[in-house]
């Protein structure tokens, strides 16, 4: 069977039918399992509002009514944290908690005892490096097991990975806090996560987000560039694929898309990828690129540069809570107040899709 990846040209007006549409061409109802819960799994790069880094609400309220039209009325939000953001600040500024509460969606958190217990797990698939990297046992969230999952990304540059979608968004549900022991191996880990993903949830869909693609050092620092489209795909790699040749990049010549296509785990040659929808659109190229930060070029440096030896020093014992504040401060308290904030301003007073996002309720854009 080959792989289809649905692209639609959107507005404003018409997003939450778009992406009721984009997802219906995307084939949900066929992707997913209806008599199983589905778990939707927001993205917060950043628990601040900045335009192309989080989970849209009407990503998230068009994505609830397309899964209600497919009949799939069962729902919860899964959210989690990383050292350096906050769900449940996230969920309320960027205006996905009141779409939940307006929806009856209940929100589940995976580092919460009460929600969920993070159980050893021995996927059946062979593992390129969790299973060096995590000797202990690769620990899961035992909440996720047997649920179809929802991925909810947007279309943007990653400093890491280069482009960041479908692929990456498992990386913080399915991962615990020390996920950054990751980092060093993040293509090989995403793909482990896709293979792992096919084995514990019988059904996964994607619905990304370009309505403000984020254009550089991401998934915080970018400059966000209206792209008006809304994808959505039952493969993970393709529908990254896709959204990486859209910024203009070869995905094939990134190794976590390469390794997966070459793994059976989805397609990543864009030219075996069937469009359908608004076929034109899959056919442009942004010119993106991903560049640096400060804070990338201090990471790159003991992740993958010549510093790397220090790695388990550094980011395996409380010295790790250094470069935490580190992050922390960079990202919330210097280039957020001194650059981020005219650049969001910028987007509620000047895009339409701040003005949108001003004024959004759930409930009344249908």
């Amino acid at each position: 069977m080959s792989s289809k990846v649905a692209v639609v040209r959107t507005s404003p007006e018409n997003i939450i039918e778009d992406t009721r549409r984009v997802m219906q061409l995307g084939g949900v109802a066929e992707a997913l399992d209806a008599s199983a819960t589905t778990i939707l799994k927001n993205n917060l790069s950043w628990h601040l509002l900045y335009p192309g880094a989080n989970t849209t609400p009407w990503q998230l309220e068009g994505t609830i009514l397309g899964l209600k039209d497919a009949g799939l009325d069962d729902m919860v939000c899964v959210e989690n944290e990383t050292v350096v953001t906050s769900a449940s600040k996230g969920e309320r500024l960027n205006k996905q908690l009141p779409v939940c509460e307006h929806y009856s969606v209940p929100i589940k958190y995976n580092f919460r005892k009460a929600d969920m217990a993070w159980e050893v797990y021995k996927p059946q698939a062979e593992m390129l490096v969790l299973d060096d990297i995590f000797p202990e046992g690769i620990r899961l969230p035992d909440y996720f097991h047997g649920k179809n999952i929802v991925h909810l990304p947007t279309t943007k540059c990653h400093i890491y990975t280069n482009t960041t979608g479908s692929m990456k968004n498992a990386f913080g549900g399915l991962l615990s806090n020390k996920r950054h022991y990751c980092h060093s191996k993040i293509h090989q880990t995403l793909v482990d996560l896709l293979a792992i993903q096919k084995e514990i949830h019988p059904g996964i869909f994607t619905v990304m987000d370009g309505t403000t693609a984020g254009n550089g050092p991401g998934p915080r620092t970018m400059i966000p560039v209206a792209k008006n489209v809304m994808l959505a795909s039952d493969d993970c790699v393709a529908i990254d694929a896709v959204a990486a040749k859209m910024m203009g990049f070869e995905p094939m010549d990134y190794e976590f898309i390469r390794l997966a296509h070459e793994r059976g785990l989805g397609c990543g040659r864009f030219e075996d990828i069937e469009i359908v929808g608004d076929v034109d659109a899959a056919q442009e190229s942004w010119g993106f690129h991903t560049g640096n930060n400060a804070a990338s070029s201090v990471g790159k440096l003991f992740w993958f540069g010549p510093m790397r030896w220090m790695q388990k020093l550094l980011f395996h014992t409380p010295l790790v809570y250094g470069f935490i504040f580190a992050s922390a401060f960079y990202h919330d308290r210097w280039w957020y107040p001194m650059k981020g904030k005219k650049v969001v301003n910028d987007w509620l007073e000047n895009s339409p899709w701040g003005r949108l996002f001003t004024d959004y309720k759930p409930g009344e854009s249908k």
